[in-house]
């Protein structure tokens, strides 16, 4: 049974990952408060609030009668804090969609030992990009600690939003890897090598390009070295000015994007394809948000996706979803 009276708070509302976010959780019967900094960028249909990121007052009021907040305003450098700082002020969960490796990096630095305080539980990175592949490597289950994994992701397309456009301008940090258990940082010029995906995309071109997977992972599973991979294809997609952003290609507003994300430990493989990776970071976060208005979910402190949940079983829950996951 879902808590009486505590709604799903939606940040950045108004955004493409926001409105997703917004429509999955109504799908669900949860009460949503969406929230945004432009009144006029809300989504119809449901409770609207405004508060600026940098109006703790406002937020404060905005959060009133929630027991989740759902952060889908980038560039999370710039909101995650302010927004987490309001939900422990608030006693509501917090969850992000954050690709960015220094947000997360950053959110588990400074607000762990402050959400076990409150208890709270604070999910940063818990999108396509982060939570995803935390859950795929979690769901390797490997019974000790894994010398080598790596990550690899195949797009056919990468039509960029709005934000994603500003993240990658206001992310200038140098990304990391993990090596020999440490997060040091990823070697330039960035490497490339073959990848050979499913017969939805085959043989590809891959280059390095980590993003905040490599902070969840080493959060909280054995790993000594990993590395992740993107189709060089796709990087140089949305490095083009002229690439347009996504258009609804079905009835749900997804774009026609194919996606395919592999980790692999040795000669196991955890695997999901689907389509549109803004979508599905929906259903991500929402599922994780559902699951924290539990009366039974008692965790607290910052935690990566597949750190809060059972992963194989949280994977199984989404729908629209290819997986193949180890027996």
């Amino acid at each position: 049974m879902k808590q009486i009276g505590k709604a799903v708070a939606v940040y950045g509302a108004g955004g493409h990952t926001g409105r997703f976010v917004v429509d999955e959780a109504l799908s669900r019967g949860l009460t949503v408060v969406a929230i945004g900094r432009d009144a006029s960028r809300l989504p119809a249909g449901v409770q609207g609030r405004v508060a600026a990121v940098d109006d703790a007052g406002a937020l404060d009021e905005a959060l009133k009668g929630c027991g989740v907040v759902i952060n889908c305003a980038g560039p999370f450098l710039d909101t995650a804090a302010p927004v987490i700082e309001a939900a422990l002020r608030m006693r509501c969960g917090y969850i992000d969609v954050a690709a960015e490796q220094a947000s997360a990096r950053a959110v588990f630095e400074d607000f762990d030992a402050r959400a076990r305080a409150a208890g709270v539980a604070v999910i940063p990175a818990a999108g396509f990009y982060g939570g995803l592949a935390d859950l795929l490597a979690s769901a390797l289950a490997f019974g000790g600690p894994v010398s080598e994994l790596g990550v690899a992701i195949a797009l056919d397309h990468w039509w960029p939003t709005e934000g994603t456009r500003k993240t990658g301008e206001r992310n200038q940090v140098p990304r990391v890897v993990l090596q020999d258990g440490q997060l040091v940082r990823m070697p330039t010029p960035a490497a490339q090598q073959a990848w050979v995906f499913g017969s939805g995309h085959g043989e590809q071109a891959v280059v390095e390009l980590p993003f905040s997977e490599v902070i969840t992972i080493a959060r909280h599973l054995d790993v000594k070295n990993l590395r992740s991979w993107l189709t060089l294809s796709s990087l140089q997609e949305i490095r083009d000015t002229a690439t347009p952003p996504p258009t609804a290609s079905d009835a749900q507003g997804r774009s026609a994007q194919r996606f395919e994300m592999v980790v692999q430990a040795g000669d196991r493989k955890a695997i999901a394809r689907g389509q549109d990776i803004y979508a599905l970071s929906a259903p991500l976060v929402v599922e994780a948000a559902e699951r924290m208005l539990q009366p039974s979910f008692k965790l607290s402190g910052a935690l990566a996706l597949g750190e809060a949940f059972e992963a194989k079983d949280f994977l199984q829950s989404l729908k629209d979803v290819e997986l193949q996951l180890p027996g």
